[in-house]
C-alpha cells in the first residue's frame, strides 16, 4: 500500500531511488571504515582503532534510519551487496595494508563526495520534487558526514592549537 502523504507516486520513487542510492554508499564507506579500524597499526593503534570504532558505529546508525525513510515513503531498500557496489558512487578498497595517513585520507575523500552529493540531493528533494521532509532528513545526514569529515581532517592537519 502506497503511502497517502501529499506526494505523487513519481515523486515516492525518484526519492526512494535517491535514497538507495546513498544507501549503497553508505554501505561501501561503513565496510572501508570497519576494514580500516581491523587494518590500523602503530604507535597509535588504539586511539585510531577505536576512532574508526565510532565512525562505523555511526554510518551504521545512519543505514538503518536511510533503510526506514525509505521504508516510510513506500519503497524497498536495497539489500545485497551486489546491489550496493553496482549503486555505490563510492570505490571499495582493495588494497592490503595501507599506512594509516592514507586510510585516513581516502575516507576523507568518500566523506566529501557523500556531502557533495547530499548537497545535490537536499536541493532535488527540496526544490525539484518538494518534498520537505526528505530534504530536511538529508540535510541532517549530510551535517553528520560534514563533522566525520572534520574530524578526519583534523588526523591529517599539521596544525597546531
Amino acid at each position: 500500500m502506497q503511502p497517502n502523504i501529499g506526494l505523487e507516486k513519481d515523486v515516492l520513487k525518484q526519492d526512494n531511488e535517491l535514497l538507495n542510492a546513498f544507501l549503497a554508499d553508505l554501505h561501501v564507506l561503513y565496510i572501508k571504515t570497519r576494514k580500516f579500524h581491523w587494518d590500523v597499526s602503530g604507535p597509535s593503534f588504539k586511539e585510531y582503532h577505536e576512532f574508526f570504532e565510532e565512525q562505523y558505529k555511526e554510518l551504521e546508525e545512519e543505514i538503518d534510519l536511510v533503510a526506514e525513510r525509505i521504508r516510510q515513503l513506500g519503497g524497498r531498500p536495497l539489500a545485497t551487496m551486489a546491489d550496493f557496489i553496482k549503486t555505490s558512487s563510492l570505490k571499495e578498497d582493495h588494497d592490503g595494508h595501507i599506512k594509516t595517513q592514507e586510510m585516513f585520507k581516502r575516507l576523507l575523500a568518500d566523506h566529501e563526495q557523500v556531502i557533495r552529493e547530499l548537497r545535490d540531493d537536499v536541493k532535488t528533494t527540496d526544490e525539484e520534487l518538494e518534498d520537505a521532509g526528505t530534504a530536511d532528513f538529508l540535510t541532517g545526514l549530510m551535517e553528520a558526514h560534514e563533522k566525520m569529515a572534520w574530524m578526519l581532517r583534523k588526523y591529517l592537519s599539521d596544525e597546531r592549537g
